[in-house]
């Protein structure tokens, strides 16, 4: 069908958009969806997917509205369509970005500022996306998340806005004005990103989740939608059809629920929401009363379907600063984020109705040159990059210490807690993320994808007994004071340590699939010490109570069962156990930074610092045994709390993780454990 071809019959679909109560309702379940799943609601755990939904809608009313313009004049007029795209996007997510960039320098840590600052200028300039592919987010699994990650969406929609527009019109001239081999072209085009989608999963999963070439399909299947939906084509007109907004409805709910942040996405699984949206939007479009317009087009839905994009821009910052305060990788609990879920309604109703709609309406605006929107669409972005680099000299200027000093950490059980952020901190609060063990710069410590069972050795005295570290990151904190008494000849050190994987012999998953080359690997460390029999080997391990286990039993049952069996195939050494460190909960930079003239503040209660029911397991395990237990704790709490500061120097890099400085201070009371089992 050509754009200059007479009009349909009567009997066929109206070929001019207007607006469809279904659609807005599908706009609200998107957006439920969406909020449902940042807010915790764990049954709703592929809600993810809502953005798709937003993809196929998008795409499916801006070709809609393209068509009509290619069909009425002949042509689009750009300037007209990007000041309308503008005022419909820009003014209501430009000032939540702002708000956003204010409220994170009002209550995040101050070391997080930097980073929200160069996530906001990257909004400003409409490509945060392609910020998050860069820095490898991964969307779905990402403890402490961008406050404008939700932005990356906008960033698709906008670059597809500056692009399809042209692509179309280029096409039609080309396809000699020809809807149905525009048509077969597009399904072309949408075709290759969607291959692209697939195949590039296997290459980088945050670059095609969060790059244009890679999710344009999505918009492309909207707009093949709309194509079909103007070719008047005779069996859209039978009520029949209506059914098929049932069963996209009913696809999309089970996808909701089945997906999970496990689902490898987007790749081949995105097809899925994508063509639920599209029966959907078929199925809305046809005759009669078979559609689902009855439960789409109810006044609440129609309400959310509303206030959905500014719903979509506030209720993301509502989840995430609260749980930045929190200055913890823990979940806030459910109640709270519901409740902040719930409070992200009336926000976006007053966004929705004091800026989405007035701006929309605004007919000064509308009836202004073009160009007037542009200059106003490019102040409002300079404005937030302003407010953006208010902040950012704001945050320099912030101290991340007292102006006081102490003195070096006495050595002696039960330590007191330095009560403010000392000035000779060490390491100062914005150096605390990289202290790590020399294990790690020097590949010595295994990726979870590394089995690799060979160690790296430490110390050139022959004389010096052997000694082999075994475990996860908890006991590559331990290296820095082993290394020392390595270097001074005390010892000859073996390391083995590998990213979350325990030297007992337990079934762990990883990603949500067995373990496997952490088996493959602690199987060949073990093999190692049965051949080079050391005279005493360490083990130590995350006492974790989130692990995740290939079999759905009792944690604690399985920990005495694995420490056990492992202790079991460890013949001729001594082996020393040791007990893990305090679990501060949150992370301790993040919250000194907040807090330094109260360091107390920071520091975990001894109650809450240990999982009793693992430690137990593993005091259990040791019965009847020749292993020992190695205890520190007395070095790192005292009878109330574990300080997070111990004179000059910062005890963790993170909640539970020793940094590599104070590690190695505790070589000596460290060796006055050890140096028994090896006489």
């Amino acid at each position: 069908m050509t754009a200059n071809a007479p009009p349909p019959p009567s009997t066929a679909p109206t070929r001019r958009s207007g607006f469809r109560p279904d659609i807005q309702g599908l706009r609200a379940i998107a957006v439920l969806l969406v909020v449902l799943f940042h807010s915790g609601v764990e049954t709703l755990s592929g809600g993810y997917v809502g953005v798709d939904v937003f993809f196929v809608i998008s795409g499916f009313l801006i070709t809609t509205h393209l068509l009509e313009s290619l069909e009425r004049e002949g042509r689009i007029r750009f300037g007209a369509f990007y000041a309308k795209r503008a005022r419909r996007i820009l003014p209501a997510s430009l000032l939540v970005a702002a708000l956003t960039v204010v409220a994170a320098w009002i209550w995040m840590s101050p070391l997080l500022l930097e980073s929200v600052v160069k996530d906001a200028i990257a909004t400003a300039l409409y490509v945060p996306n392609y910020r998050f592919a860069l820095e490898d987010t991964d969307y779905l699994a990402e403890a402490t998340p961008s406050v404008f990650q939700h932005y990356w969406s906008l960033g698709i929609e906008e670059q597809f806005y500056l692009f399809w527009p042209a692509v179309l019109a280029v096409v039609f001239w080309l396809c000699r004005r020809s809807e149905r081999r525009l048509m077969a072209a597009m399904v072309l085009l949408t075709a290759v990103s969607f291959l692209a989608c697939v195949l590039l999963m296997d290459i980088s999963q945050p670059w095609t989740f969060f790059s244009l070439p890679t999710r344009a399909w999505e918009l492309g299947v909207g707009g093949l939608v709309a194509m079909l939906l103007r070719t008047g084509a005779a069996w859209l007109r039978s009520p029949r059809i209506g059914l098929l907004a049932w069963a996209g409805l009913g696809s999309l709910l089970v996808i909701a629920l089945v997906y999970d942040e496990g689902t490898p996405f987007p790749g081949w699984t995105a097809a899925l929401p994508v063509l639920a949206t599209a029966l959907m939007i078929i199925g809305g479009a046809a005759p009669g009363r078979w559609h689902a317009t009855s439960v789409l087009g109810l006044a609440p839905m129609q309400f959310v379907g509303a206030i959905s994009y500014s719903l979509y821009l506030v209720h993301w910052p509502l989840q995430v600063i609260p749980q930045a305060v929190a200055f913890s990788d823990e979940p806030l609990p459910l109640w709270i984020r519901l409740l902040l879920g719930a409070a992200a309604v009336p926000l976006a109703w007053l966004l929705y109705r004091f800026v989405e709609r007035p701006v929309i309406s605004w007919r000064r605006l509308r009836e202004a040159r073009l160009r007037w929107t542009g200059m106003l669409a490019a102040a409002a972005s300079v404005a937030l990059i302003a407010v953006s680099g208010g902040v950012h000299v704001a945050a320099m200027q912030q101290s991340l210490a007292a102006q006081e000093t102490v003195a070096a950490p006495e050595e002696g059980e039960k330590p007191e807690g330095t009560e403010v952020v000392p000035g000779n901190l060490d390491p100062g609060l914005d150096e605390a993320e990289d202290d790590n063990p020399e294990v790690y710069a020097s590949d010595c410590h295994r990726s979870q994808s590394d089995s690799d069972p060979s160690g790296c050795q430490v110390g050139e005295n022959p004389d010096a007994p052997l000694v082999f570290l075994f475990g996860d990151s908890h006991a590559a904190s331990w290296y820095p004071a082993l290394e020392k008494l390595a270097e001074e000849g005390t010892i000859r050190l073996d390391t083995n340590t590998k990213s979350s994987c325990h030297s007992l012999d337990i079934a762990q998953e990883h990603e949500d699939q067995p373990y496997t080359s952490c088996e493959q690997w602690r199987d060949g460390v073990l093999e190692r010490i049965d051949e080079e029999q050391p005279e005493l080997v360490i083990l130590a391990n995350y006492n974790n109570p989130e692990t995740p286990l290939v079999d759905d039993g009792d944690l604690a049952t399985q920990w005495q069962e694995g420490l056990s069996s492992t202790l079991s195939q460890i013949d001729g050494p001594e082996v020393a156990v040791m007990k893990d460190v305090p679990d501060q909960q949150r992370t301790p930079r993040l919250c000194l930074s907040r807090h330094v003239d109260d360091a107390q503040k920071c520091a975990a209660p001894l109650e809450d610092a240990f999982v009793e029911e693992l430690v137990q397991a593993e005091d259990a395990a040791l019965e009847g045994t020749g292993a020992h237990r190695v205890d520190l704790t007395d070095r790192l709490c005292n009878d109330e709390d574990c300080p997070v500061i111990i004179g000059d120097t910062l005890v963790y890099r993170d909640a539970h993780h020793l940094t590599e400085t104070f590690s190695r201070d505790l070589s000596e009371p460290l060796w006055e454990q050890l140096e028994p089992l090896l006489e």
